[in-house]
């Protein structure tokens, strides 16, 4: 399984890389072999200024639909739009393609309290 060293981790699975105010989040890799084959992903919290833990959107998969939480406040800029009709991509690419949302950050200093790759790894037990 792959935990890329330049991302922060949460609890809840979700991944978050840093370019200053701005963040890119997803689900991680674990996250989405747990889920199985996405079928379909709904996100409506753009322009939406959110606290940390809030609910963003939905991941549908052939068997279940997770709740996708905010890792730390923002407000949501853009989502993944070929996410629509390429779903797959977060089953195929969950740290690259398969991102989820780009947010700005509240206060850029609460992602230091989110897990490095170590831990995360540690918490999922591989």
């Amino acid at each position: 399984m792959n935990f890329p060293e330049n991302l922060r981790y949460t609890k809840e699975h979700e991944w978050v890389k840093v370019d200053g105010n701005t963040a890119t989040i997803g689900i991680t890799e674990f996250a989405q072999r747990e889920l199985g084959d996405i079928v379909y992903v709904e996100i409506e919290t753009v322009g939406k200024s959110l606290e940390a833990e809030a609910v963003f959107g939905t991941v549908e998969a052939v068997k279940t639909v997770s709740d996708l939480f905010l890792p730390v406040a923002a407000t949501v800029d853009e989502v993944n739009a070929v996410l629509n009709t390429s779903p797959e991509l977060v089953n195929t690419d969950p740290y690259g393609e398969g991102w989820m949302v780009k947010v700005t950050l509240t206060n850029p200093s609460d992602v230091d309290t989110l897990m490095d790759a170590a831990a995360y790894q540690n918490l999922v037990g591989a």
